[in-house]
């Protein structure tokens, strides 16, 4: 395992992410930028900052934490962190969504470093628990990170799924809520309120704590709650910005799957290297 970085190469390292994803997406026209923008920071602090258990070159090491993006139309926010960290050459990123390269718009297991599909919303968090039960029947130390959307907390399968992580007690398991504040049709609360998300999951059996998800302070006090949670799972309510990064884009529903002209494709590379 790598050392973790300090918050300011973390910094670097999210710009980095944004740069790349933003490269990978504009080159195939293809993609998900805004829903993957949002859940950058997390991203980060999971695979750079020390949170999660990472082997580098090592995909399928016994010992590593799971990841899972159950928000799956933005789980190609991977694809060049798992290249940076060795899980196959870099030069798969130019042939992302084409037919002769293995990373398709939704991951799945052809790609190492993939821990489960979730093209369809909703079941993240149930892979996750079962992940976390089996590791511990089966004596083994790793935990699961699931990442899902605050409009995929709408499906049914999230809140089953969460009562019997509680009921099994699993403090092995960590679901990051990224609250973005917006799915594909609009604003979260104009479709069907979700109203207080931490007070929901903690209704449900689950410690809770709420973190400004673009900043890393916050992202890491909320982390350090694994562990120290009572024997229930953790919930992390990350507050954020759908599109964080670039401007037309930030709370910006219909940028959901869009692709800039060249006008605003220009300017979007502009706001993505400026230094910070």
């Amino acid at each position: 395992m790598a050392s973790a970085m300090t918050v300011n190469e973390l910094k670097q390292r999210a710009k980095w992410l944004r740069q790349a994803i933003f490269d990978m997406v504009m080159e195939a026209r293809q993609g998900h930028v805004p829903s993957s923008f949002s859940m950058i920071e997390t991203l980060v602090a999971l695979y750079y900052g020390g949170i999660a258990r990472i082997y580098a070159q090592q995909p399928h090491h016994p010992e590593r934490d799971r990841i899972f993006i159950s928000k799956g139309h933005a789980a190609h926010a991977l694809y060049p962190i798992f290249a940076d960290l060795g899980f196959f050459p870099a030069d798969e990123l130019a042939r992302f969504t084409r037919p002769e390269g293995m990373l398709g718009m939704y991951a799945d297991f052809r790609i190492p470093g993939i821990e489960g599909i979730s093209g369809s919303l909703g079941h993240g968090v149930g892979m996750g628990a079962g992940i976390a039960l089996a590791a511990r029947q089966n004596g083994e130390d790793h935990r699961a990170f699931v990442i899902v959307g605050d409009g995929e907390c709408y499906e049914g399968s999230i809140w089953e799924s969460a009562l019997f992580a509680a009921h099994h007690r699993l403090d092995r398991l960590v679901t990051i809520v990224d609250r973005n504040q917006l799915c594909i049709l609009g604003r979260t609360e104009d479709c069907l309120q979700l109203d207080d998300l931490a007070a929901k999951w903690s209704a449900f059996g689950w410690a809770v704590v709420e973190a400004d998800g673009h900043d890393f302070a916050s992202l890491m006090s909320a982390f350090s709650r694994i562990g120290d949670t009572g024997g229930k799972p953790l919930a992390i309510i990350a507050n954020t910005v759908k599109g964080k990064g670039i401007s037309f884009m930030e709370g910006n529903a219909s940028w959901h799957n869009k692709m800039p002209d060249a006008a605003l494709l220009a300017q979007a590379r502009a706001e993505l290297s400026t230094p910070i």
